[in-house]
């Protein structure tokens, strides 16, 4: 499945969530949403839990 397919998708759910459940039912999928894409990314490999708690490298031409 494309990715604009996938964008669809989410699009049109978060107009029904909208439409249908007001704002706050909007936010609340568009959270959900947010979660369970990153819990997709960690399940296929492309995330690792560091990547959250590993601190910025510092680029030493700028001070």
């Amino acid at each position: 499945m494309s990715m604009a397919m996938v964008g669809l998708i989410a699009g049109m759910g978060l107009g029904f969530a909208g439409y249908f459940g007001g704002f706050g039912a909007f936010l609340l999928v568009a959270a959900l949403g947010a979660v369970g894409f990153v819990v997709g990314r960690f399940v296929d490999g492309d995330l690792e839990p560091g990547d959250f708690f590993r601190p910025r490298e510092r680029d030493e031409r700028r001070r």
